[in-house]
């Protein structure tokens, strides 16, 4: 099975890191009793520029829970469609040719779930499997890969969709001024991204260039660090849980994971020729460097993206890796981890060749 295009897609409104960081001190003006760690810490998370779903003036009007969910189902079905018709397009598919949709999703909830409402709106066959993925976070981007490529490689000559929609600034909490809540504001930022995975026997009509293939993946969870990382939901939403042990927890249990993982495929850290990773933020990214022992520009792609849009939960691992189809395919034959880490806490790989 193949990854034959990533496609993303993007809300309108663009902002840098300075006009957001001076919106939310405004707006928090009277509940922050030192306003300058707004700015403090938005500029120390890595990020330049974010899209977000909505005007920064628009926000304050957005409380509670049902409003905010309610724009989530909105906007997530109108950036999904976009990012959809990105990845298919220019391998000459269409909605119709998909056999199962995996859609992933931690900023919103819907029932029916955004890609049942896309099927009314997409042609996609009514026979389409669906597997909705929430609260895996961070990680279900790689997860999600990992799922929809053990379905194509069940049914060898069908294509399989993962599609991610995260708004995350729909999760900001005007009422938690802990360090949490003013890290994740500066941090995740809006997007959407759709991979085609297809099957050994699939036809693609218009691929130019075979995508990697995925050979093998693994999940890892690390018992007794569900504090690490995850939402408290309550009436005004999604809460953030982000404990700092979080790069603490990637330096201790990353590379035995890689190590062991490539293992059982007979290969070793020196035989990887590229990084695909989740662009988690500064600190998360310095862990993965260091504890794998990467060279110093290992993981450009990733600190590109985050510096671009932000962390996009679920999303930013695809982000990555459509940057590395387009700008930095590998040699033909080379090994490719691309990875991400989530609530649970967890982790999951997944070993490519181009």
């Amino acid at each position: 099975m193949q990854i034959a295009s990533v496609g993303t897609a993007f809300p309108p409104h663009r902002y840098a890191q300075q006009e957001i960081a001076e919106a939310l001190t405004e707006r928090w003006a009277g509940k922050l009793e030192e306003p300058r760690l707004v700015k403090r810490f938005f500029a120390n998370c890595g990020v330049d520029f974010r899209y977000l779903v909505y005007p920064l003036e628009d926000y304050p009007d957005l409380k509670g829970f049902g409003l905010t969910n309610t724009a989530w189902i909105g906007a997530a079905v109108e950036l999904a469609q976009k990012a959809i018709a990105n990845a298919l397009d220019p391998l000459g598919l269409t909605a119709k040719d998909i056999s199962a949709i995996f859609f992933a999703s931690v900023t919103g909830i819907a029932s029916p779930t955004i890609d049942a409402r896309l099927i009314n709106l997409m042609p996609f066959p009514t026979h389409v499997k669906r597997t909705p993925i929430f609260g895996l976070g961070c990680v279900a981007g790689a997860a999600g890969i990992a799922r929809a490529s053990d379905y194509v490689k069940a049914f060898p000559d069908q294509i399989a969709l993962l599609l991610s929609v995260e708004l995350c600034s729909l999760t900001w909490q005007d009422d938690d001024t802990s360090i949490a809540n003013l890290i994740s504001c500066g941090l995740f930022g809006d997007g959407a991204a759709a991979v085609v995975i297809a099957g050994d026997q699939a036809v693609i009509p218009a691929q130019t260039h075979a995508g990697p293939r995925v050979l093998a993946t693994r999940s890892s969870f690390y018992r007794d660090t569900q504090h690490v990382m995850g939402w408290d939901i309550g009436d005004m939403g999604f809460k953030i849980v982000l404990s700092p042990d979080v790069p603490k927890v990637v330096e201790e249990n990353l590379r035995g994971d890689v190590e062991g993982f490539l293992a059982s495929q007979n290969l070793t850290l020196s035989d990887i020729g590229s990084w695909i990773f989740h662009s988690g933020g500064p600190k998360v990214l310095e862990a993965m460097q260091s504890t794998l022992g990467l060279p110093e520009d290992a993981l450009a792609a990733s600190w590109k993206s985050l510096r671009e849009v932000g962390n996009l939960s679920a999303a930013s691992v695809l982000c990555v890796l459509e940057d590395y189809l387009a700008n930095h395919r590998g040699a033909e034959g080379s090994y490719s981890i691309l990875a991400a880490m989530g609530p649970g806490f967890c982790c999951e790989l997944v070993l490519m060749q181009w």
